[in-house]
């Protein structure tokens, strides 16, 4: 029985690349050069780098760092200005004494996982660090607002497409809108909580004419307090964009399902 996520023929190559991706081994490590990368070698100049953390250990910390910058920074004791903005010496000291196994943690470890971030996740200024975007707490983000895309977009549950389409787009319990910059990034966003997530268009070049502030937040994510309706198109499902993200994210869960 074909799988009903998978509607035409689909680039095979891409599949295998990404589900490879999935399952390499990547560690978190330092090119010379060119910087923090993740992986085995430089994507710039193929160097191998110098080790900095294992991709578990990475992962671990980028969840301490999303729980601290994003919503709780309580949790581990440390302040946090207006802006978002935490001291990664401070934040370091915090989590080595709640977290023994991280004894070896220093500040400059959280800059090589923003680095290495290619979502954009995070900013580091000097020793400060903040999330760009995710919070739930209440701050006074200084974000840019320039070279906003002419179009962003976002997913949801299909069955709530007329509602937005009717209603706009509100923040929900997050504090602001999170837009993608393109169909892949805002469908590979949407899987986390929907299976196979509806994608809307955002005319962003209207909206902001019309006096509607959208913040550059991340490398893919740029954020809104709302969306009305009168700027939003709705994306249809055999659009090739959606197609292609939906082969990939099938075959990805299947091989994740094959490893369990």
């Amino acid at each position: 029985m074909p799988n009903p996520w998978i509607t035409k023929t689909k680039p095979v190559h891409k599949v295998q690349q990404y589900i490879a991706c999935r399952r390499d081994d990547i560690m978190l490590r330092q090119c010379r050069t060119h910087g923090h990368f993740s992986g085995t070698n430089c994507p710039t100049c193929n160097a191998e780098g110098k080790f900095i953390m294992s991709d578990r250990e990475s992962n671990s910390l980028g969840r301490i760092l999303a729980l601290v910058l994003r919503h709780a920074p309580e949790k581990f004791g440390v302040e946090m200005d207006l802006n978002g903005w935490v001291n990664s010496r401070e934040l370091s000291e915090a989590i080595q004494k709640q977290r023994r196994h991280y004894h070896w943690i220093r500040g400059w470890h959280f800059e090589a996982i923003a680095n290495a971030d290619e979502k954009g996740r995070y900013q580091v200024e000097g020793e400060m660090i903040r999330a760009t975007y995710g919070h739930s707490i209440e701050l006074e983000l200084d974000l840019p607002t320039d070279e906003i895309p002419e179009a962003l977009y976002w997913p949801c549950d299909p069955e709530a497409v007329a509602t937005h389409m009717e209603l706009g787009i509100t923040a929900g319990d997050r504090k602001h809108v999170h837009l993608s910059k393109t169909i892949s990034n805002a469908m590979e966003a949407g899987h986390v909580r929907i299976s196979r997530p509806a994608i809307l268009e955002v005319d962003t070049t209207r909206a902001i004419a019309d006096g509607f502030t959208i913040w550059r937040a991340g490398t893919t994510v740029f954020l809104c307090e709302e969306m009305p309706a009168e700027y939003l198109f709705h994306v249809e499902a055999d659009d090739p964009s959606i197609q292609d993200m939906v082969c990939l994210l099938y075959t990805s869960d299947a091989a994740d399902d094959s490893l369990r």
